[in-house]
């Protein structure tokens, strides 16, 4: 799809969005894409969207404090634009981890649990342990946020950034939005094996330490030629995720679904491997340091603004900014957008091309929210459009 933006002569602050979006934020009350404000229709959202990933136990937990008037305020602590099922949730998880004894962790094979417990029996014993650790529970919603760190994603980025370089084929100038502890910043440094009933059609860096599965959907295969250079990747995180910190380490495990065994390991390793090689990360808000780090593409590179499920947290003044800069970037050079996002009916991946004003939209495919399938749906001829 081709869009041409209208063109307006104004001050370079001006079409950024960058002033409007400095006066605005002080006296922002939006709290992102969409209410998280503790109210019963949230929780019911939530239910059903953590139920497609795949997690009975948290859709039957949420969907009954969502009809808890006691549970409901208490997640309602969150900060401003922090969705508070992921925090009241993930705090229980951290205590458990860190070994809280419990009834409770009989559901959460995390700590040792039986995965065939019945979920529907969770939600009493899951309050009980909410009002034995409430101080705790409460100091660690108020505190922490929701960057969940999910490596798995880096499927979808495989495939996105092979796209990325039939239509520009110098080496990438990556800025990922929202990085988190930065695992998928080193995208490229997993493999990655399409699978199809359980068969490995294709595998890319089989060698790789760590090497991710992902099931293919539907007729169509994502591109699976030489993965494009990199000449600089930076990631932008407000919110510092320090994987030297015990603390940071075992809230990231405790963002991971308690059913989810396998996922929880394929963590573990990333951040051994992050460890060992990290990338660099800049901290504070996103779109301070967007400009600068888009500023420091070579004109030899290509550049690439990415993120993945990260743009529910911002407000409606933070996404006019952002895509206001993005427009900006593309008047003085090709800049693409490559973004795994909700869009109101499935996790999509879509890659966008911004030149001279205007904008080219490439839907890429969908995909479950933790990279464990795909179903490619892009046009095979892209380099030619």
């Amino acid at each position: 799809m081709h869009h041409r933006l209208p063109m307006v002569k104004v001050g370079l602050s001006d079409v950024l969005g960058w002033d409007a979006y400095r006066r605005k934020k002080a006296n922002e009350t939006s709290m992102a894409s969409f209410e998280m404000n503790g109210r019963r229709e949230y929780w019911t959202f939530w239910s059903e969207d953590v139920r497609r990933a795949g997690c009975e136990l948290y859709a039957q937990l949420a969907s009954c404090i969502g009809n808890d008037e006691k549970l409901r305020r208490l997640a309602g602590q969150a900060r401003r634009g922090q969705p508070p099922a992921n925090l009241i949730l993930g705090a229980v998880h951290f205590l458990l981890l860190r070994g809280a004894d419990h009834p409770l962790k009989a559901f959460y094979p995390t700590i040792g649990g039986d995965a065939n417990t019945d979920p529907r029996n969770a939600f009493p014993v899951f309050r009980d342990f909410v009002e034995q650790h409430e101080e705790d529970v409460v100091a660690l919603i108020r505190s922490r946020v929701t960057n969940t760190n999910e490596v798995g994603r880096s499927a979808l980025l495989h495939a996105g950034f092979r796209t990325l370089a039939r239509l520009s084929p110098q080496p990438l100038h990556l800025i990922e939005v929202g990085a988190s502890a930065g695992l998928n910043v080193l995208w490229d440094r997993y493999g990655v094996r399409y699978m199809r009933d359980g068969m490995a059609l294709v595998e890319l860096g089989a060698e790789r330490p760590l090497v991710l599965d992902c099931a293919l959907r539907g007729e169509s295969m994502p591109p699976s030629g030489p993965a494009p250079a990199i000449a600089r990747r930076i990631g932008l995180e407000r919110d510092p995720v320090y994987l030297d910190d015990d603390d940071d380490r075992d809230w990231l495990r405790a963002l991971i679904f308690p059913t989810e065994v396998g996922r929880l390991r394929r963590l573990e390793k990333a951040m051994e491997m992050l460890r060992q090689s990290p990338p660099e990360i800049r901290y504070g808000d996103a779109l301070e340091l967007l400009p600068e780090a888009m500023a420091e593409a070579s004109v030899e590179n290509t550049l690439c603004v990415y993120h993945t499920i990260a743009l529910y947290q911002f407000s409606r003044v933070m996404r006019e900014a952002f895509e206001s800069m993005l427009v900006v970037a593309g008047l003085r050079r090709p800049t693409f957008h490559l973004s795994f996002e909700f869009d109101g009916q499935n996790y999509a991946l879509t890659l966008e091309r911004h030149a001279d004003g205007s904008r080219d939209v490439f839907p890429l495919a969908i995909s479950h929210p933790h990279g464990t399938w795909i179903e490619w749906r892009a046009a095979n001829d892209l380099a030619a459009r």
